[in-house]
């Protein structure tokens, strides 16, 4: 029988740091289904959802974990698997004027149109010509099947006249 993990890993980015923590996977016969991964400020962020033999879940985990890999820190959790309901995906990217707080408006905006974040990423440009902080956002957001596209293109856009706001499918 299978067993499903999804698992958070944190620490300094070095070379060689995925290597490692896909070679403890493979050695406990696990399969690295996907994941996302980032560089932050020297900082090495990824979220991974891996399927292994069930008999070897806790030995996994534990190599994981203590002591682990050097300098990575892993949370784990078992996926429980649920059939989630009929739902569609539209792509969503914001362009605007940063200020403090603009991810947490653009969040209450997509979960007040019903909509999820599948996936975000968020950033901060300059302007063209004045060199001035641009908040850009790029994500992936799901609407129950029958939910208009353009509902979520108004709670956004609701936010203030600076934003750009693209959805597509």
């Amino acid at each position: 029988m299978k067993s499903y993990l999804i698992m958070t890993v944190l620490g300094g980015d070095r070379l060689g740091l995925v290597s490692s923590l896909a070679d403890t996977v493979a050695r406990h016969g696990g399969n690295w289904l996907e994941s996302r991964m980032a560089r932050l400020a020297g900082q090495f962020a990824g979220i991974v959802r891996i399927e292994c033999p069930s008999t070897v879940v806790d030995a996994l985990l534990n190599e994981l974990q203590f002591p682990g890999i050097p300098g990575l820190t892993v949370q784990a959790a078992r996926e429980m698997v649920e059939e989630p309901a009929a739902r569609r995906t539209l792509v969503v990217d914001v362009v605007g004027n940063d200020r403090p707080g603009i991810v947490r408006e653009l969040s209450a905006a997509i979960a007040s149109a019903g909509g999820n974040v599948e996936e975000l990423t968020t950033g901060l440009e300059s302007a063209p010509m004045s060199g001035h902080p641009m908040f850009r956002a790029h994500g992936v957001i799901s609407l129950a099947q029958n939910a208009e596209p353009s509902v979520l293109s108004a709670a956004i856009e609701r936010l203030g006249g600076d934003l750009t706001v693209d959805v597509s499918a």
